[in-house]
Parts: C-alpha cells; structure tokens; sequence
C-alpha cells in the first residue's frame, strides 16, 4: 500500500487560530481525490494526531480535490508547552499514513 504522500500533490499543515490545526491534502486530479477520500478514515486520522474522534472537523471540497482535517492544538499556540508553533510539523504525519 502506498503512503498518502506518494499519492497525493501535496500535504499542508498550519495555524487555524491559537486553538486550532489544520491540515490540507492536495489531489492532483478527481481520481486521486476519490482514492484518497476513501482511504482516509475519520477514526484513524484521530488516533494519529491524538484527539477524540468527535473533536476531528473533515472537510471534502470535490471542487478543489482537496481534503481538510481540522484538529484543536494539543495546547494553547506560543504558550511555553508549545513545540510547533506554526502548526507545520503535523502534515508529514499524514503524509506517511498508508492507503488502500
């Protein structure tokens, strides 16, 4: 099975704001968006960035081929405890997600 990012354009993770991630999958084209969109579970993609399923927001824009996860920051952006400041870290986690 091949990692997500081998598959896809490109994987994006930035700031949403102090409290919140989000992450953007770029398909290059509708076939790749289909495949990508089937293969990525909900549940799985909670357990990876360690939040509870129903705090994980998908957003599937057809349109764009691009799929957006947003996830609430594990803590408050710039406190001291805050080891990502930008929130750029957390694409390559997905990036090496396999997919079906």
């Amino acid at each position: 099975m091949p990692e997500l990012g081998e598959l896809v354009s490109k994987v994006r993770s930035k700031n949403a704001g102090p409290f919140w991630l989000t992450v953007d999958v770029f398909c290059d084209d509708s076939t790749i968006f289909e495949r990508v969109k089937a293969g990525l579970k909900d549940d799985v993609v909670a357990r990876l960035f360690g939040v509870d399923r129903q705090l994980l927001k998908r957003f599937d824009i057809p349109s764009l081929n691009v799929i957006k996860f947003s996830v609430p920051r594990p803590v408050v952006q710039g406190t001291g405890a805050d080891r990502d400041m930008h929130g750029a870290g957390w694409g390559s986690l997905l990036e090496e997600l396999q997919i079906e």
